[in-house]
């Protein structure tokens, strides 16, 4: 007896099929095969009561398109650069809370902004057989991740930053023309002297606002030195840093620092704050990103505002598209940005909201 009991402790547990699913569920097996296959005519409450149900008996659904012989994990990766910059911690949170609506898990890992790490992601990604990755850590000219995945036909979608190269569906903001937007704003305050701080130029994305910057600022007169052109990491330490260099000379201080990411901003702040450097009397500082805590009236940053749930559920969306419908075109799609007006640039409190960009448009690759 004990040994029959040892044989089917072992013996591997029966496949759970549709029809086990829609009997749980008190529906049809067709509503089941609606649910999983991407198909309308099922209202949300009941969509999310299936795919619940189904997660918990352990059911896994084939995809039905013909050339595609791989089996629904129910689990996406996510890959970003860190979990110190808060503008990463919101893109976690809201792309598990749209996967979460449709009954996907997601496994996420960070690179700390190393082509090799995210190489090493990429292919441990791939072992545990995900359905698709979002990456918002692509790097500009390294499309070695992306070739890992497609390998395994898993789709890709970048997310912020664009990977040259790669055939792989991108969701983001205008960069350059929200940088330019903001540099103007900038400018209307009369700063001639400006400092830019960007985080690593292989993300596209910090490249195109320096870039923007730049280019708006020339167009108005206003050269900027190449020492003032800083490229730093996107935490709070790299605009700590930035702003000891920039801030270092009291005889060669710029009169504003254009941040190319909220957290660098904050980082300028504190350094200028703990050296008795007055924002805005002494020194304007703006940022990009458009964190909640950054338009706060406690900080008051000026900044570029991302989207960042629409762009979450959009790249779970597009992504969603690619694993049930393998081969579709990669998209472009651009998201709408604005520009918080706040204090530390030098306006008034309680600026409204302003800038924004044209409606999203989609093109593709």
């Amino acid at each position: 007896m004990a040994r029959a009991q040892e044989k089917d402790e072992k013996s591997p547990r029966s496949r759970v099929t549709a029809a086990q699913v829609a009997r749980a569920c008190n529906v049809s097996t067709a509503t089941v095969s609606y649910v999983f296959n991407g198909k309308g005519g099922v209202s949300t409450a009941v969509r999310r009561h299936i795919i619940e149900t189904a997660n918990e008996l352990g059911y896994r659904s084939p995809l039905t398109t013909a050339n595609h012989n791989r089996t629904l994990t129910r689990v996406i990766g996510l890959i970003v650069p860190s979990m110190v910059n808060y503008m990463h911690m919101h893109w976690c949170q809201a792309i598990i809370d749209a996967a979460g609506d449709e009954g996907f898990d997601v496994f996420v890992s960070t690179t700390g902004d190393d082509s090799e790490k995210l190489a090493h992601v990429a292919s441990t990604m791939a072992a545990r057989n995900v359905d698709g990755v979002i990456s918002t850590a692509g790097m500009r000219l390294d499309a070695r991740f992306n070739g890992i995945l497609s390998a395994e036909r898993i789709p890709v979608v970048n997310l912020s930053r664009r990977v040259e190269h790669a055939s792989a569906s991108f969701i983001g903001i205008d960069d350059r023309r929200a940088a330019h937007e903001l540099m103007e704003h900038v400018l209307s305050h009369g700063a001639t002297k400006i400092a830019t701080v960007i985080g690593p130029r292989f993300s596209t994305a910090s490249a195109d606002r320096e870039r923007g910057f730049i280019e708006t600022a020339a167009e108005r007169g206003v050269e900027i030195p190449g020492r003032w052109k800083v490229s730093t990491k996107l935490n709070r330490n790299g605009g700590r840093i930035a702003a000891e260099e920039l801030l270092r000379d009291p005889g060669d201080r710029p009169e504003a620092i254009v941040c190319g990411s909220d957290e660098v901003a904050v980082g300028v702040i504190e350094h200028a704050v703990m050296n008795e450097i007055g924002i805005p009397g002494d020194l304007i500082v703006v940022g990009s990103d458009g964190l909640a805590r950054s338009r706060s009236p406690l900080l008051g940053m000026t900044t570029i505002v991302q989207p960042v749930v629409e762009m979450a559920k959009t790249a779970f969306e597009v992504l969603l598209d690619h694993i049930e419908h393998p081969g579709r075109e990669p998209r472009t799609i651009i998201c709408r940005h604005q520009i918080h007006v706040g204090t530390s640039c030098g306006c008034k409190p309680l600026s409204p909201n302003a800038l924004t960009t044209p409606k999203p448009k989609e093109s593709h690759d």
